[in-house]
């Protein structure tokens, strides 16, 4: 399926045929700091605040809105969404990672992509002010479960 209807114009697919079944998807996405800026965070606190704790309720927040944020995304209830931040000592970077869960005719791997990059993003915009050449890098699915096809 695509996103164009007969006359060349986009168009939300019609899902409405798909049966209702638990759909799961976990995504990944890492942000990379030089080892002075990573030092300085690695506490996960800024004088913005707490990085954790503000880039998880980013991140569920960004779940949520994900079909407002994506034009041909629908919307679907969501029924979980875990975010989870881990340090990476040795490569000076964090690692985020949401699953997100619903009951739907159609899966949630754009709301876990969302949820991991607004996360990053919130991460980002709470240290620029220690360093600019922070890099958000590696966001993608790392598994689905539900629906036609699994990964």
């Amino acid at each position: 399926m695509n996103h164009i209807n007969k006359k060349g114009n986009p168009y939300i697919v019609d899902v409405s045929k798909k049966g209702i079944t638990e759909r799961i998807a976990i995504a990944s996405g890492e942000i990379k700091f030089d080892k002075e800026t990573y030092k300085k965070i690695k506490n996960l606190k800024t004088k913005k605040g707490n990085i954790e704790k503000t880039a998880i309720i980013a991140g569920i927040i960004g779940a949520k809105e994900t079909s407002r944020l994506i034009p041909l995304c629908h919307n679907i209830p969501i029924n979980h969404v875990n975010i989870d931040v881990k340090k990476n000592d040795n490569k000076f970077s964090l690692i985020i990672e949401s699953t997100v869960k619903t009951n739907a005719n159609t899966g949630v791997e754009m709301e876990a992509l969302t949820a991991v990059t607004i996360s990053c993003l919130t991460i980002y915009d709470m240290c620029k002010y220690l360093n600019k050449k922070i890099k958000i890098q590696n966001v993608h699915l790392v598994s689905k479960i539900g629906g036609k096809s699994s990964i």
